[in-house]
């Protein structure tokens, strides 16, 4: 049995050494970041800034190079970010409920796989829109508080290989979309959520070592993992 409780934060330095394993604890991470960049636009001009909350071990960090921003990871994981730091991110220590950067900072804010393990995760949101400059991008992803998505995130996935590390989800802290949706709008967000799900047969060929990423396929049901695009008004 785990010693961790769940959603325990110190197991993201446990397991800090898997970050940038195509096969390890994070694999499905490299394959929603992936997704991410698709829709993120190229950077508009030199120095257009991404912060990219909860970055982890910064995985983000190719396909932000590649469009051309300044990347700013914050996290509260010391091991992480020192792994962030080795692939470019510019690393910054704090919470995302009380992000240490300025109002309007960003061109796009980027939080990945983070709503469902906070207590308030509008209170995230909110840090998301004071971040964002009016017009900027954001783009999200989590998990859905359904009966089917906790069914498949957790009595499922955590025993799948790629799957989330046993424990690592609380699934009293999925994400209520219907509220989300009308926090963003109460906040000057233009937000869209769009279900995604892995590529079966790209699975099956990582499965068999044949591939070294997996294609998340946009779906219309957004009951289990979903990702939220927009922009601030």
């Amino acid at each position: 049995m785990s010693r961790f409780r769940r959603n325990d934060p110190a197991q993201y330095d446990q397991l800090a050494d898997q970050w940038w394993e195509a096969s390890g604890g994070f694999a499905a991470l490299h394959w929603l970041a992936a997704s991410r960049a698709e829709h993120i636009p190229p950077a508009a001009a030199p120095g257009a800034v991404l912060v990219d909350l909860a970055c982890g071990g910064g995985l983000m960090a190719p396909h932000v190079a590649r469009l051309g921003y300044r990347h700013v990871g914050v996290d509260l994981g010391e091991r992480g970010l020192r792994v962030a730091r080795e692939h470019g991110l510019h690393p910054l220590r704090g919470s995302v409920l009380a992000v240490p950067l300025a109002d309007g900072c960003a061109d796009v804010v980027v939080a990945g796989e983070i709503l469902e393990h906070v207590e308030d995760d509008v209170a995230v949101l909110a840090e998301c829109a004071r971040l964002l400059r009016p017009g900027g991008t954001l783009v999200i992803d989590a998990l859905a508080d359904t009966r089917v998505g906790r069914f498949l995130m957790v009595t499922v996935a955590e025993r799948l290989p790629g799957g989330p590390p046993p424990g690592i989800h609380d699934p009293a802290l999925f994400v209520d979309r219907a509220r989300l949706l009308a926090a963003a709008d109460a906040l000057g967000l233009e937000l869209r959520l769009v279900g995604l799900r892995p590529s079966l047969r790209d699975a099956l060929a990582w499965r068999l070592g044949r591939r070294r990423s997996v294609r998340m396929k946009p779906i219309r049901s957004t009951a289990v993992v979903f990702a939220g695009y927009g922009r601030k008004r």
